[in-house]
């Protein structure tokens, strides 16, 4: 932005007057800094949160006088208006000035020891400092200068800041740790994966500005939470508005990274900054990681969530239909609604004025484009606490996230003439696990309850009627509960084993039951989307009354490995029929990935060089090739992210990688390296350095 410097009349360009000139401004970054959490920041300037006080010392050309009038100015924007808050200005003593709060703590010869406390409520961004002085042809304002700039944040330790969190250890976790875990895989075989969020890293402030900026959010709007969170979660895509990610969920990421090869979010956001462009490919766990890190870098408490069997909905109820042709097989073509194996998105710890009591604390945001909110590709922030109720009446987007969690799997059988008739309702399915990583561990906590109350409680079909009253249609299909049901159960399973299925029927009649049953096999994109089909196996069960019968199929590596591409999960479905019932289920199989080996060697002390060793066997009868290897760690490596690439690692060879890093920061540190190659999914390992 051009600068902007006020003067209330011309004066000369020369020497500053004689008579209580500035002689330098001192930003006083050694104190303020740890006072506001904010020494991590790899950055020149000073960095401080509004609502809390922070020093500064002006040395004045002589000792101040009682009759002297000085005051600071603090400029933001290109138009700084003092009706907007974006020019502060803040006087000493008895004249009125700003929302900002000025006092002369001492002075120590011809140097003044000011302190200043930004309001509670003020603008985000960065600041231009200066000194104006009283003269008797108006006021004498010092020139630019870039040192004395200061960057304002939200302020999670300040009760009167939108974004207090009273906890401090949550503080310390949703604010400061610049790195986390996120949970992905499917329900009952949950894998993780370490992300570096990196809001410490050089540049990652001011390409998060940046995004603020591109997005041509007025300056005044940006102490505004909730306008901040959307205009955020809006940008963090790049579906309407240019923003920062391209989503992808093909297998075809050749005109950029595959979202399975990103081991942060620094190298995304810098990249941005830099260039402009968006970047090219993110799934639902980048766009959670990224928008993560833009969070915790403007001060917002935030954290990534997994929600396991995540629907989404395409007609705005809570059904999420499943079709199926008369043989059994899925109809694809006439089945709009998906369940994804999970969905990642964030919550942010905010104040909601707008909303009645009780409903601030955790809300939903998400930046993955998936519908639209006032015209963009964005979702929330929308209570957790109103989500819980079905309290869906209040913005923004609750009844999009209230039927992800809580929407009824409906299974429908369409006949020759296009009719649908509803032979099963699976209340349970969706939202079946819903986690976050716990405070100061890298274990999951179990937040599913902070979404609903338990399948079938009072409070449960009490929070679904409210949603209906709201709009948000249920399922009133009048099913009758079938003689014969049927359970499919495996075990964890390496890519490259064979994988043995049980399918379990059991007949509760007294009669016996003979079912025609068919078993599919899918690669699928963890979406829900089919990727490839391999295998379809027609059988024959005759099971007693009172009694049940197993069956157990092979499916043998050389079915679903030619199929698999860059896609770990396997979805398996059995339809039957009996003499007066269809019966079905389904089974999603996350196939577990090799290991990656990681080391880190050396004394673990700030500036003081170390050794990190990645190591990788190739476990396969065939050659991986375009191998992909890339190693981060948050506050260690002043790159910020290592790579390397071999074009071919035979198999059961083994490579090995190493680079030296000086750590910048002290405290707990985790360092992550991924492995990436076209035919194998994402394999990483993560370790911890102090």
């Amino acid at each position: 932005f051009p600068e902007f410097e006020p003067f209330d009349q011309a004066t000369p360009r020369g020497e500053q007057p004689t008579g209580g000139g500035v002689m330098g401004i001192d930003m006083c970054q050694p104190v303020n800094k740890p006072q506001h959490n904010t020494s991590a920041y790899d950055i020149t300037h000073l960095v401080i949160r509004r609502g809390q006080p922070f020093t500064v010392i002006v040395t004045f050309d002589r000792q101040l006088a009682e009759s002297d009038d000085f005051q600071l100015e603090f400029l933001i924007g290109s138009n700084p208006s003092a009706n907007k808050g974006s020019l502060v200005v803040v006087t000493f003593g008895n004249r009125p000035g700003s929302q900002w709060a000025g006092q002369i703590e001492r002075m120590d010869g011809t140097a003044a020891v000011l302190m200043v406390t930004p309001a509670p409520d003020a603008i985000v961004g960065k600041y231009r400092t200066y000194v104006a002085i009283a003269t008797g042809g108006g006021m004498q304002r010092t020139s630019r200068d870039t040192s004395t700039d200061l960057y304002l944040l939200f302020n999670a330790w300040c009760p009167d800041d939108t974004v207090f969190i009273p906890n401090e250890s949550e503080r310390s976790e949703y604010v400061l740790n610049d790195s986390g875990v996120i949970y992905q895989g499917a329900a009952g075989a949950v894998s993780h994966r370490t992300w570096m969020y990196g809001q410490f890293e050089k540049g990652v402030l001011d390409a998060c500005i940046y995004i603020l900026d591109a997005s041509r959010m007025p300056i005044y709007d940006r102490g505004n939470i909730i306008k901040l969170i959307r205009i955020g979660s809006a940008m963090i895509n790049a579906q309407d508005d240019n923003g920062v990610l391209v989503g992808n969920w093909s297998e075809d990421y050749s005109m950029g990274t595959a979202p399975t090869a990103w081991t942060g979010s620094v190298k995304i956001l810098l990249q941005y900054a830099n260039t402009g462009v968006p970047v090219c490919f993110a799934q639902c766990w980048v766009f959670a990681g990224v928008f993560n890190t833009f969070l915790r870098c403007l001060g917002i408490p935030a954290r990534v969530i997994s929600n396991f069997n995540s629907a989404h909905d395409n007609t705005g109820n809570l059904k999420t239909d499943l079709i199926f042709k008369t043989d059994g097989t899925p109809d694809r073509r006439n089945t709009r609604d998906s369940i994804w194996n999970y969905h990642c998105w964030n919550e942010v710890f905010i104040l909601r004025p707008d909303l009645p009591s009780g409903l601030g604390g955790w809300q939903v945001v998400d930046a993955t484009p998936q519908e639209t909110s006032d015209g963009h590709f964005r979702c929330g922030p929308a209570s957790v606490a109103a989500i819980k109720d079905g309290l869906i009446c209040h913005p923004f987007d609750s009844g999009f996230v209230f039927a992800e969690v809580n929407s009824d799997v409906v299974f429908h059988k369409r006949d020759k003439y296009g009719t649908l008739t509803p032979y099963k309702v699976d209340k349970t399915h969706v939202g079946v696990s819903i986690c976050t990583k716990s405070l100061g561990s890298t274990a999951p906590t179990d937040i599913t309850y902070n979404y609903k109350y338990p399948e079938g409680s009072e409070e449960d079909e009490r929070t679904m009627d409210r949603a209906e009253d709201y709009g948000c249609a249920r399922d009133h299909s009048e099913v009758s509960e079938g003689s014969v049901t049927v359970v499919m159960i495996t075990e964890e399973v390496y890519m490259g084993q064979d994988i043995l299925l049980e399918v379990e029927f059991q007949n509760v009649s007294d009669l016996e039951k003979v079912v025609n049953a068919l078993l599919s096999g899918s690669v699928i994109y963890y979406t829900g989307v089919i990727a490839n089909d391999f295998k379809e196996e027609a059988f024959s069960v005759i099971i007693p009354g009172k009694k049940s019968e197993q069956r157990v199929h092979v499916c043998g590596t050389a079915q679903y490995m030619p199929h698999l591409g860059s896609q770990p999960s396997l979805h398996f479905m059995v339809t039957g029929e009996t003499d007066t019932h269809s019966l079905s289920c389904m089974k999603v199989v996350n196939l577990k990935t090799p290991e990656l080996t990681m080391a880190v060697s050396g004394f673990p002390r700030v500036q003081h060089p170390m050794l990190a060793t990645v190591s990788f066997t190739n476990p396969f009868n065939f050659s991986l090739r375009d191998v992909y290897l890339s190693m981060e760690g948050s506050g260690l490596m002043e790159c910020r992210s290592y790579s390397f690439r071999y074009a071919l690692i035979e198999p059961f060879a083994t490579v090995s990688w190493r680079e030296n890093f000086s750590p910048r920061l002290h405290g707990d540190r985790f360092m992550v390296a991924v492995l990436y190659c076209p035919n194998m999914p994402q394999v990483t390992s993560s370790r911890r350095v102090f």
